[in-house]
């Protein structure tokens, strides 16, 4: 009888012990899926050579915002850099990457000061959302313009070399209720106005601003093309 109660908790010690060596082993698995899980998450958010948001991002950024309580004014900032086309053919797309990480680097923390979010909306396109608080509009612009127009060193043919590179920046103002794309489409007419006007500088979009002509535009953006043929826009 002692020797089969004996057997009896061997058995069962035993398999308590295999039950948990084995829920031990699975653990790390466990952890590693939920790594990927959050990892895949961050990627479907996020643009891979910023690190910023992408547009998907930005859309999850402003409904939660839109959720969080009543309807409130909100900014929203498109800004495209100007001449980037030629720093890129000058210095190779590599360094045109350079560049636009040090600009996401630089926009960054500057939207954060000011409550908001940045996104990589689309190759040297910008968009931001942030709440409307007590600082003036003017003077946000103004410095994200200053921020920009920082000298960028980069790597050229015979070394590190001293570039200059700035924005034609759109502001609009907008119910954190309406649709995102609704009001970064006004932000999108005033940058264009800032195109227009020179450069190197932010418009605040008012009410029946509509495109200026294509002579001062510079022909159809990537996202515009894809609109045309009818696809979905990438994140």
């Amino acid at each position: 009888m002692i020797a089969t109660i004996h057997t009896a908790i061997t058995l069962t010690v035993g398999a308590c012990a295999g039950f948990g060596i084995g829920y031990l082993a699975g653990w790390p698995t466990v952890e590693q899926l939920r790594a990927e899980l959050a990892d895949a998450a961050w990627q479907l958010a996020h643009d891979p050579l910023t690190d910023l948001y992408n547009r998907s991002g930005l859309r999850t950024v402003h409904a939660a915002l839109a959720a969080s309580g009543p309807a409130q004014p909100i900014i929203a900032i498109l800004l495209d850099l100007d001449g980037f086309k030629e720093i890129n053919d000058e210095f190779g797309h590599d360094t045109g990457d350079d560049l636009l990480m040090e600009i996401a680097d630089r926009l960054a923390p500057l939207t954060a000061a000011y409550g908001g979010s940045v996104a990589r909306h689309s190759g040297d396109e910008y968009a931001a959302i942030l709440p409307v608080r007590q600082h003036g509009i003017f003077d946000i612009g103004e410095r994200i313009k200053a921020a920009i127009a920082e000298p960028i060193q980069l790597q050229g043919e015979a070394g590190p070399e001293a570039v200059v590179v700035t924005a034609s920046i759109g502001i609009a103002i907008a119910d954190s209720t309406e649709p995102l794309q609704a009001a970064l489409h006004r932000a999108d007419i005033a940058m264009y106005h800032a195109k227009a006007q020179g450069r190197n500088r932010h418009v605040l979009y008012a009410s029946g601003m509509t495109m200026p002509d294509r002579a001062s535009r510079r022909g159809p953006r990537l996202r515009d093309r894809r609109h045309s043929r009818g696809g979905v826009d990438a994140a």
